[in-house]
């Protein structure tokens, strides 16, 4: 079979191309002859891609050249009333980011988490015994996507009961170009009802709607969960304004819960295409730190960011605008030949591991990456004991995104131990 020739004239990083899977052709002809390329959009102004690792952390670190804040980091373009509507943490810059991020970034640490372990193990051997009731079932569903968001739920202070609810309403507004997930598509003209609510999702709403409830609770009754740390909080003496409350509360749950699904879907593809590895892990549990490193490098379940030039700044020959759109590809960056000996083979063993995907230098590195980490090894050190053996029941289902390396269904045939 003939292998199709990429050239720079024909790159195309549109969202039906990720939904058939990662254009690694397209990447590694980018870091080689355009690191900095100008990708002519097909929904709105195009935008410059940074494919090379050295680029990307640069780009991350340099915040007054690079904004966040100025055009927001999505791909979408914004008018200054939707950037100001829609804007969260991630959508801010120093010293407003820091400020913001401080709000919860203490019940992210290490430290803060180390009491979790027994928790998540406990949580790990319930989705386990729950999915060994089966000997053919959706791995996304039934295992990947029920962890993190009981974690999540629990750190927010949100009932089990309710974590199908947030799962919905996260999958609805990041799989806002999918249409099994919402009949509102993000390139629709119904769009337009929602363009001033994240990813322009009727679910933003929703969500926002439950997040009201519990902060009315939490101002009546605080605990010591996080949605009560953020309705009695206060910046430079002041209180988050309700919009700020919003975006917060929906960038905790979209963030804690997509992300960490994907890493776990897309480990245990890679186990089960290399099984020897998947014995190697479960009969040497030191093994844990490096293969967390690697599953995260492999999965980079967040494709993309955007940022916005500031001033009109030249890389690597090329002059970037100010106002212009640069986009980082961390999917790009995770497979640079000149960071990663044999990029494009899973190695649990890799290391150093300087992997982008909890993003790397700069303000922004992912505030749950600790939390991530620990959800991912625990997951896989209790499951892998009770793996015979598995194998793919047939090709796992991609989202139509080109912005999270999402799997909506993964089915899997298991012989349980």
């Amino acid at each position: 079979m003939a292998v199709q020739q990429i050239d720079l004239e024909h790159v195309d990083l549109e969202n039906d191309v990720f939904a058939r899977g990662i254009p690694h052709e397209t990447f590694t002809l980018l870091r080689r002859e355009a690191p900095v390329y100008w990708y002519p959009w097909k929904l709105g102004r195009g935008f410059w891609c940074i494919t090379r690792h050295a680029d990307i952390v640069a780009v991350h670190r340099d915040t007054a050249t690079f904004s966040s804040e100025v055009g927001a980091t999505a791909l979408e373009d914004l008018e200054p009333d939707q950037i100001e509507a829609r804007k969260s943490m991630l959508d801010t810059d120093p010293p407003r980011h820091t400020r913001l991020r401080s709000l919860v970034n203490k019940d992210f640490t290490p430290r803060a988490l180390a009491g979790y372990e027994m928790m998540l193990r406990e949580l790990s051997r319930e989705i386990i015994n729950r999915a060994s009731r089966h000997s053919e079932l959706d791995f996304v569903e039934e295992i990947a996507a029920v962890l993190p968001i009981r974690v999540l739920a629990q750190i927010l202070g949100v009932p089990d009961a309710d974590t199908p609810k947030l799962i919905e309403w996260s999958d609805r507004m990041i799989g806002n170009t999918d249409p099994e997930y919402t009949n509102v598509l993000l390139d629709s003209p119904k769009s337009e009802e929602y363009r001033l609510v994240p990813f322009r999702s009727p679910a933003a709403l929703e969500l926002f709607e439950y997040g009201h409830r519990m902060a009315a609770e939490r101002r009546a009754h605080p605990t010591d969960d996080i949605v009560s740390k953020l309705v009695h909080a206060e910046i430079d003496g002041d209180r988050l304004t309700e919009r700020e409350f919003d975006t917060m509360f929906l960038l905790l749950v979209v963030a804690g819960n997509e992300t960490t699904r994907q890493a776990i879907a897309h480990g245990m593809e890679a186990l089960i295409e290399r099984p020897e590895l998947m014995e190697q892990w479960r009969d040497d549990r030191s093994l844990t730190r490096t293969a967390v490193e690697e599953i995260v490098r492999w999965a980079t379940p967040v494709l993309h960011f955007r940022r916005t030039a500031t001033r009109d700044v030249e890389m690597h020959g090329t002059v970037i605008k100010a106002g212009d759109k640069v986009v980082t590809w961390y999917i790009s960056g995770n497979r640079d030949e000149e960071v990663f000996d044999d990029p494009f083979t899973f190695d649990i063993r890799r290391w150093p591991n300087e992997h982008l995907g909890f993003g790397k230098g700069g303000p922004h590195t992912c505030l749950g990456a600790p939390l991530a980490r620990l959800e991912i090894g625990i997951m896989f050190e209790e499951l892998l004991p009770r793996l015979a053996g598995i194998r793919l029941a047939g090709p796992p289902e991609r989202m139509r995104s080109n912005f999270t390396n999402a799997y909506k269904h993964m089915p899997v045939k298991v012989v349980w131990a």
